[in-house]
């Protein structure tokens, strides 16, 4: 049931970037067409984003394995969109910084007591 909350919620971050970021590539709209279109795309997001969570509150995660699982997520998300879409170069310290995202879900899954 979890890989369906995962599924979920990197679809909702495609929607989300393209509705952070897209409007960059097209700096000659107005400031108004673009926050208008980021609203109805981020529309998109939340139809996923919200039963994401409650599929993966039905699985037993909790809130900071959830929230922790969709950061993860959305900055991986992100890292494709800023490399292939909008050409920004990958540096070894943002790899250093995902892997210490990665420690933090094994963290915040384990079971330590």
């Amino acid at each position: 049931m979890f890989y369906r909350t995962i599924l979920l919620l990197i679809c909702s971050n495609v929607f989300m970037t393209l509705a952070w970021y897209h409007h960059l590539k097209n700096e000659n709209w107005p400031l108004w067409k673009a926050i208008l279109l980021s609203w109805l795309i981020a529309f998109l997001e939340y139809c996923l984003a919200v039963p994401a969570n409650r599929m993966g509150q039905k699985a037993g995660v909790n809130l900071f394995q959830l929230k922790i699982t969709q950061e993860v997520i959305t900055l991986a998300v992100f890292t494709v969109y800023a490399i292939a879409f909008a050409n920004n170069a990958f540096h070894w310290k943002y790899l250093v910084s995902f892997l210490l995202m990665i420690g933090a879900v094994y963290f915040v899954f384990a079971d330590i007591k």
